[in-house]
């Protein structure tokens, strides 16, 4: 029997007026996903309990079995994992993000975030724009005293360490859900070492506001890499053994660094495909052949599709449905045809890490529907996979006991 766990994140969503009162998903052709929710199991999950952040880093814990109550320690831990970053005792690591706040003469405190990724800035630009910082002696010098580093990646993503680390009582908060809100409102706070990271924030600001990469892309018409974001704080988490739980080890194909990194907590392994960028352009191709190759080595693949919710964080409506249309059409119907045409014997979890909405851009943590599906027990009368059918469907409870269904140790 071979196990996939088929992940489009962000794709629940509410429903869009512009559309005609429909979400994404109900406004998508997804034929093929359609066909495994009607012939096996809907319903709807719970992945960010209250009070934790509703995002990726409780949802894809809660997905892969952990429940984020018990282990959630933050998100940029995870991330170092994916890295090969070993925090020591009294480290904590935080997502640095490359964002573009607003052009003008007005406070920095007023600018209002335009972008979370910086217009989903990525290579050369991305490393100049971070080597801009580190290279300038000032900056340098803050950070230092501060007793933090910054690890670079040509993406928007950047991770900073600080070493001797206390952060209780610090309010740190996501970029990507306040876009268009002035961004003083949203420094980090809540006691005296907030300071530190607002500070930092502050001269990022204008150490990159005019630098050469930003003005060349204000030329070419896009977002400047004109600050930085402290968020997304924690300490690593020790998450339990994969193949103890569930009797079998497996790999992970996603763009996102928190996805690996758990998967790489667990005892998974990580595979990291060529072109895959998180964003609608990622290489559909590749991620395929990736889950195809690693479904002949294991019996358990986790196939992560970033899309549908970094469009959603870019205000493109139509980019998330295309995103949720190309996850049926390039992914999970050859690869369903694939497994169906080699006669193998197989179950297929897919699912909404959490909802992402077009009318905020920013994440919710409502319940997600999920479909359930096995080969061998094809059901009839099923629904269309959308948001109505899985809250009509079964109430799976907490999204930390998903994996337990797909692999048979329970039912629903």
């Amino acid at each position: 029997m071979k196990y996939l766990l088929i992940i489009g994140d962000g794709m629940a969503d509410n429903p869009v007026e512009e559309i005609g009162g429909r979400t994404p998903l109900q406004a998508a052709k997804i034929p093929t996903i359609d066909r495994l929710s009607a012939e096996g199991m809907m319903g709807h999950v719970v992945n960010c309990p209250k009070p934790l952040p509703a995002g990726s880093e409780t949802a894809i814990l809660s997905i892969f079995g952990c429940d984020p109550l018990q282990y959630f320690t933050g998100r940029s831990p995870m991330e170092a994992a994916a890295s090969g970053i070993a925090l020591v005792a009294g480290d904590a690591a935080f997502r640095c993000n490359l964002v573009a706040l607003e052009d003008g003469d007005m406070p920095l405190e007023e600018k209002k975030i335009l972008s979370h990724s910086a217009g989903s800035i990525e290579g050369a630009d991305a490393l100049e724009a971070i080597g801009v910082l580190l290279n300038h002696p000032e900056f340098s010098q803050e950070l230092q005293k501060a007793r933090m580093e910054i690890r670079t990646f040509p993406a928007f993503r950047q991770l900073a360490i600080q070493h001797q680390s206390d952060i209780s009582g610090i309010r740190f908060i996501p970029p990507h859900d306040h876009l268009g809100q002035a961004c003083g409102q949203f420094f980090p706070s809540g006691n005296d070492r907030a300071e530190v990271f607002s500070r930092l924030m502050r001269r990022a600001h204008e150490i990159l506001d005019h630098a050469g990469v930003n003005e060349r892309r204000r030329a070419a018409g896009k977002l400047p890499a004109n600050g930085i974001w402290f968020w997304a704080e924690g300490t690593t988490p020790s998450l339990p053994d994969f193949k103890a739980q569930y009797g079998c080890t497996g790999a992970v194909i996603s763009a996102v660094p928190l996805v690996h990194g758990i998967g790489v907590l667990r005892g998974l392994e990580m595979v990291e495909v060529e072109g895959a960028t998180g964003e609608i352009d990622t290489n559909f191709e590749g991620k395929l052949e990736a889950t195809w190759r690693k479904l002949q080595e294991y019996d358990f693949v986790c196939l992560h599709l970033e899309a549908p919710d970094e469009c959603t964080h870019n205000g493109d409506l139509q980019g998330k449905i295309q995103a949720i249309e190309w996850l049926d059409s390039k992914l999970v119907k050859p690869l369903v045809a694939r497994l169906e045409e080699r006669g193998e014997e197989f179950r297929i979890l897919l699912l909404s890490d959490h909802k992402t909405l077009t009318s905020t851009r920013g994440h919710d943590g409502d319940p997600v529907p999920f479909l359930l599906y096995d080969s061998t027990h094809p059901l009839t009368g099923g629904q269309v996979y959308d948001e109505d059918h899985g809250m009509a469907g079964v109430d799976g409870g907490a999204g930390c006991e998903l994996l337990s269904y797909l692999f048979g140790q329970k039912a629903l």
